[in-house]
């Protein structure tokens, strides 16, 4: 295995440790909640009250998160596309100072 393959799976290793790590040490008895829905909670008891009304309210978490989904993949294809731009304009200025064709 060469340096740079070991280093990658030594990557990924870690990566997989901080995200499983978590869920075996807290065995399961913790609620997730968003640190959202916690500070509303919070801001509500102490007497504030919200400034507005959302516009749009999914039927189902399933549709909220689906949605969720869907603006990370397209946020996700949106930075893709601007760095692939962004390195081919670089790649096609560097052929065109060394005087490629």
């Amino acid at each position: 295995m060469t340096r740079s393959r070991l280093g990658t799976a030594l990557l990924v290793l870690g990566v997989l440790a901080l995200i499983a790590l978590p869920l075996v040490l807290d065995g399961g008895t913790s609620e997730f909640a968003g640190t959202d829905a916690t500070a509303a909670e919070l801001a509500e008891e102490q007497g504030a009250q919200p400034w507005f009304e959302s516009v749009f309210s999914p039927s189902s978490a399933e549709v909220e998160s689906g949605l969720f989904a869907l603006q990370a993949a397209l946020g996700g294809g949106v930075l893709g596309y601007v760095l692939g731009r962004l390195r081919g304009r670089r790649l096609a200025e560097r052929s065109r100072e060394d005087g490629g064709s």
